[in-house]
């Protein structure tokens, strides 16, 4: 067999500290972009991460985390600039989590391993000044030769205003050729508007696959022709939801990259000319592994056994 061609991850890496309603704590590795980097290694491809971690105690754990999951580090993700990132979780009774951050995304320039055949980008790292300017970069770098995944995942917080973000997103969302969004984060962007509609404008921009997820209620898709397709979830013993919108994007772009949907310049047009029974395999492997992970508590990422 030969061997699986790079794919790359950009985005911040730090560490959850997940408050429960109990008056409980704990710390977990995460970041939106992590989790996805973690999750697309443990389903098998060969992952590189581009990121941005401290030589501190928790910057070590970080690096170790990813690397054990076989995640490779890509040059200059180890400062000693400042220490790393945190984001504190509080979780509600329900189980949903919001956060407060503290960040540094000083971002240096992503050197792509050579072969690379895809790259995915999303939230804070695409906004977080002056990283973000690389991060387009290495989206347009990445472009030439494969293709282009992005998950918006808005942090309101610290993002700023929605006048100033959307302008953002809909610039990722025209580099992208697959993009996905939680339901909350579409209508933070777009009051008001329907999931639908929203996933025609992103195509109108540029998009060839987009998806919307629904929480509890499951997940909305549009392919590129304009048809459009809706599935229930598959949760069920829900721990936390910490990293099941990851768990969900590393699922998509496996799946996606198994079927020769994502991966090179020639994928692409494939994506663009699919249907919906083309992208079902991904949905469901995107459904199976996000399902494996809200039964975990903080972002755990399942193996190919585990959602079998």
């Amino acid at each position: 067999m030969s061997p699986e061609p790079p794919v790359v991850v950009v985005g911040e890496l730090l560490v959850d500290i997940v408050s429960h309603p109990d008056g409980s704590s704990a710390e977990h590795v995460g970041g939106s972009p992590a989790n996805v980097a973690l999750g697309l290694s443990r389903l098998g491809h060969d992952t590189h991460f581009a990121c941005l971690v401290g030589a501190d105690t928790r910057g070590i754990r970080c690096a170790q985390h990813v690397e054990s999951g076989g995640v490779h580090l890509l040059p200059g993700s180890v400062t000693t600039a400042h220490p790393t990132s945190t984001a504190l979780a509080t979780i509600d009774e329900t189980g949903a989590a919001s956060y407060v951050f503290d960040l540094h995304w000083d971002l240096p320039p992503v050197q792509l391993p050579p072969g690379t055949v895809h790259l995915h980008t999303g939230s804070i790292a695409t906004t977080l000044p002056p990283g973000e300017r690389e991060v387009t970069a290495a989206v347009h770098r990445a472009r030439e030769a494969g293709t282009v995944s992005y998950d918006p995942n808005v942090r309101p917080t610290i993002m700023g205003g929605v006048d100033t973000v959307r302008p953002r997103v809909e610039e990722l969302v025209a580099l992208a050729d697959v993009v996905k969004c939680s339901e909350d984060d579409l209508e933070w962007l777009y009051p008001g508007e329907s999931p639908s509609r929203v996933m025609q404008h992103w195509t109108d921009l540029g998009a060839a696959f987009t998806v919307v997820t629904l929480g509890g209620a499951g997940v909305t898709w549009r392919v590129a022709s304009g048809e459009e397709a809706t599935e229930t979830a598959r949760v069920k013993d829900v721990v936390d939801t910490v990293g099941a919108g990851d768990s969900f994007m590393a699922g998509l772009v496996s799946g996606l990259l198994d079927d020769g949907l994502l991966g090179g310049p020639d994928a692409r047009a494939r994506l663009r000319a699919a249907g919906l029974a083309d992208v079902a395999p991904a949905i469901d492997r995107a459904l199976a592994t996000s399902g494996v992970t809200v039964r975990h508590a903080g972002a755990y990422a399942p193996t190919r056994e585990e959602i079998r």
